[in-house]
């Protein structure tokens, strides 16, 4: 892969091979990428969670509006 990154991130490229955790440029980037994709999916859990409780928050302080099944299905039609 010919890409210029900087000097910034060669220099972690080469710490990374330089301890043998990748074997080539292109094995750190792919490497990197997949840590970055988990990192993205888990900071989306983390967000619904909060999401989430923030609403339970609501149910449980009276604020929030329910509705029954009935009046749902309702609704659909």
């Amino acid at each position: 892969m010919n890409v210029n990154l900087g000097d910034y991130y060669q220099s972690i490229i080469n710490k990374a091979l330089g301890m043998g955790l990748a074997g080539n440029q292109t094995e750190v980037i792919r490497q990197a990428l997949l840590d970055y994709g988990r990192k993205i999916d888990e900071e989306e859990a983390v967000l619904v969670h909060k999401g989430v409780m923030a609403e339970m928050e609501e149910v449980h302080s009276g604020k929030a509006k329910l509705y029954t099944w009935d009046e749902v299905k309702k609704g659909m039609k």
